[in-house]
Formats: C-alpha cells, structure tokens, sequence
C-alpha cells in the first residue's frame, strides 16, 4: 500500500468533478443560512454527522469488498431527494473516468459497464480508494473531508469569504472528522457479515428539500 496515493484522490485538483458541486452551499447561502465562516461552520458541521457519515460508511464498505451493486441500491434509498441522486451518479462517473485512466482495475471496468451513467459518487470513491491500493479508513476519510471541503470552496466563491476564514472553519471539524470516519469504518466492517442495511442511514432532510429547489432555478453557479 503507498499511503500517497490518498493524496492524489482527495487532491482538489484530481479531476473527479467536485468543483462543479456546492454541496448545498449555494442553495443554503441563498435562503441566508450560511452568512459567513461561522454559519460555514455549522452547515459543514451537519452535514459531516449525516451525508459525511452515510458516504464514509459507503466508501469504506466499497474497500472491504461489499457488493457495489448492493452498496449503490443502499446509496439510493439514502438518498430521498430525485436531484441529489442525479447528482451524485454524475459525480460517480466522471470520478470513474480518473479513477480508470490513473488506477486501472478490471474491478473499476466492471463496475463502470453495470452503471454506464455511473454508480454513486461514494461507492466509486470506495472503489477508487481500493484500486489505489487504500484502506477502509482512507477512504473514510476522504469521503468526511469531501462533505464539507466542497461546501467551503463553494461559499469563498458564493460570498466573497476570506479563504482563510473558511479554511478555519474546516480546521476546527477536524477532531469531529476523526470521529466519523472511525463511525464510519467500524459501520462498514459490520456491513461486510450484516449487509449495507446495517450502513447508517443519518438523513438531512432540509439539504434535500433544498435541492429539489435548486436544481428547478433557472441561474445557478454550481450543479448541486
């Protein structure tokens, strides 16, 4: 295993296609929910303890060898809002794309012929994490750091906030991050005698009721 290569996959510039994405920040920065880093604070905050958990638990499931088709059927009944789920297979397949083309796999090849529009963005990041040699607990963490990572970037842009107030704002996360992505790692675990039904299940549901609204308005800077 080369450790390095989770830098390479949580790099912001791998060409995965998150930074097309706010991550509900731009719906959120609208309705006057996020006004500035603290508010920042308290959005990435909920939504690492919900989508971070469910996507860390799904991305370490893919590592320890769970079933991608019955990871990414786990994936969408977690996923209630219609937009969220459009979104998040977009993101699977561009993610698949730099995933082949750095990491091949005859595991990837597969999974990218049985979801030709792509599979969910966390079960192809657990898979990527895999081909790249990564364990359980990389890809758990990735997958928290991509939960709120995207909503930061996405305000600096959104608000005009200082970078650096919104790099604070993920430091101080950082000890809840250790705490789900070990959530996370000890849920796959379970999963891999129990199934993904015992995958947890945290559910947020203002940032899907918010997506529905987003992705019906007719300007919008980010695709989610």
């Amino acid at each position: 295993m080369s450790r390095a290569a989770l830098l390479v996959l949580a790099d912001g510039r791998f060409p995965a296609g998150g930074h097309a994405h706010s991550g509900g920040a731009e719906a959120a920065v609208k309705a006057g929910r996020i006004t500035g880093a603290k508010s920042l604070e308290s959005f990435c905050r909920g939504r690492l303890h919900t989508v971070g958990l469910v996507s860390s638990a799904l991305a370490a499931a893919a590592v320890l060898g769970v079933s991608p088709s019955e990871l990414d059927a786990a994936a969408d009944a977690r996923t209630p809002s219609p937009a969220l789920r459009v979104a998040a297979r977009k993101l699977g397949r561009q993610l698949m794309r730099a995933a082949r083309a750095t990491w091949p796999s005859t595991e990837l090849d597969a999974v990218a012929r049985e979801f030709p529009k792509g599979a969910h963005q966390p079960v192809v990041l657990g898979l990527t994490a895999r081909a790249a040699g990564l364990e359980a607990v990389d890809a758990a963490y990735c997958a928290a750091y991509e939960s709120v990572s995207g909503a930061a970037s996405a305000t600096v842009r959104l608000l005009s906030l200082d970078p650096f107030d919104a790099t604070g704002a993920l430091a101080r996360l950082a000890p809840e991050l250790d705490r789900v992505a070990g959530q996370a790692v000890e849920a796959a675990r379970r999963a891999v005698d129990e199934g993904p039904d015992s995958l947890p299940a945290a559910s947020a549901p203002l940032l899907e009721i918010a997506a529905e609204a987003h992705a019906a308005w007719p300007v919008r800077l980010f695709a989610s």
